[in-house]
């Protein structure tokens, strides 16, 4: 009787051992799987480009993308100079092919001049090797044209992944989006329906996107710089509104100091 409890207490023990052991590896297995879809829904693994800036001051930035025309360029610059604001530029080599002087003068304006890829592809389709020409060809020919040297990236489309930004940051490049989406571009908003949209959504450390031939542009700036400024608002270049040292960008994609 005694002999049997021994045999029947061991058995437990052993019993309880392994269970344990197989408990500990699944939990250990669930753990890591857990992580694994925490990490693809709070995107605390992925990059991202800046949006915005965290900033207790007053200050935005409004950048104007130039992938067609040119036939509005000029009022758009006189306007920032009657403004006295200075804006980003992101230029594609097909539009620097097509309006060399116009780049030219954004440049001799005062004006930051930053990357919008040669060909206007879409980012995420492309192999590494393939972005890096892209990018290149791109801060080649602006340097070639304009003799400005430019640092920023803005993706075509805003298409990206974790490999573009690690190729653009590989070249020295910071990659940029927007927080304020004018939508300029869309033929069947009014002025006063873009001005309203951007007015309603900045805040501190906004960047605007914008473009360099929207139908309305024009008309557009010369109603928000200067209530924009009436507000209080300071309207820098990106490169002047970023945080320059001990920085990083969280899963929101808004640029914070460390």
């Amino acid at each position: 009787m005694v002999v049997f409890s021994l045999k029947g207490k061991l058995k437990l023990i052993i019993f309880v051992i392994i269970l344990a052991v197989l408990v500990a590896l699944a939990g250990y297995v669930f753990t890591n799987d857990a992580r694994e879809i925490v990490s693809m829904v709070t995107g605390r693994d992925s990059l991202k480009p800046i949006y915005q800036v965290d900033t207790e001051e007053k200050k935005i930035a409004i950048s104007f993308d130039a992938c067609w025309g040119s036939e509005r360029t000029d009022d758009i610059m006189d306007i920032l100079d009657d403004n006295k604001v200075k804006a980003t530029f992101f230029l594609v080599n097909i539009w620097l092919e097509d309006y060399p002087d116009k780049a030219k003068e954004v440049a001799e304006r005062g004006h930051e001049i930053g990357l919008h890829s040669t060909t206007h592809p879409h980012f995420t389709q492309l192999s590494v090797e393939e972005m890096k020409e892209e990018l290149t060809k791109n801060k080649e020919m602006v340097k070639k044209v304009t003799g400005y040297d430019a640092k920023l990236f803005r993706p075509p489309f805003g298409d990206y992944n974790n490999e573009v930004i690690k190729t653009a940051r590989e070249l020295d490049l910071t990659t940029i989006q927007w927080s304020v989406d004018s939508l300029d571009w869309r033929e069947n908003l009014s002025a006063q329906d873009i001005s309203k949209r951007i007015l309603e959504r900045v805040e501190k450390g906004s960047i605007i996107l914008m473009h360099n031939d929207g139908q309305h542009t024009p008309e557009v700036i010369k109603v928000v710089l200067p209530e924009l400024k009436r507000q209080g608002y300071s309207i820098v270049p990106i490169s002047e509104l970023l945080i320059k040292d001990d920085w990083y960008v969280d899963s929101e994609g808004i640029q914070r100091k460390k």
